[in-house]
């Protein structure tokens, strides 16, 4: 049996990916970085990501990740946020801890191509 289907196939890896999503548009220190995006287009990359993580064969279909966020100017400290809020519904979600740890850690192998050198910064810098 794979992960994917350990985890209850597809719809249930995008349920999980879904829920990540909507607590980091509601999130008070992130959400303002998902303004104007489509959060539909946000779910089915990160699911066809966390798919592939798992070993599935899916295409990713998304634009390099450089490119996708370097404009939002995301820095350290709205990284770390991201993980601890990914980690935490991980889970909520009822995930075994060595899918937990190996997605928090794929997902951590993207920092340097979508964070700016920056720790954090005062709003307006």
């Amino acid at each position: 049996m794979s992960r994917v289907e350990e985890l209850g196939g597809r719809d249930a890896v995008e349920g999980v990916v879904q829920a990540f999503i909507d607590r980091c548009v509601s999130d008070f220190v992130i959400g303002f970085l998902f303004s104007g995006s489509d959060r539909d287009r946000i779910v089915r990359h990160e699911t066809e990501m966390a798919l592939r993580m798992l070993g599935d064969d899916i295409p990713y279909t998304g634009r390099p990740l450089g490119a996708a966020h370097r404009p939002k100017r995301i820095n350290q400290g709205h990284y770390r946020r991201r993980q601890a809020i990914l980690r935490h519904v991980l889970v909520e979600q009822g995930l075994a801890e060595d899918v937990v740890e190996l997605w928090v850690a794929h997902q951590e192998r993207f920092r340097a191509a979508v964070t700016n050198d920056v720790d954090c910064v005062a709003p307006g810098s």
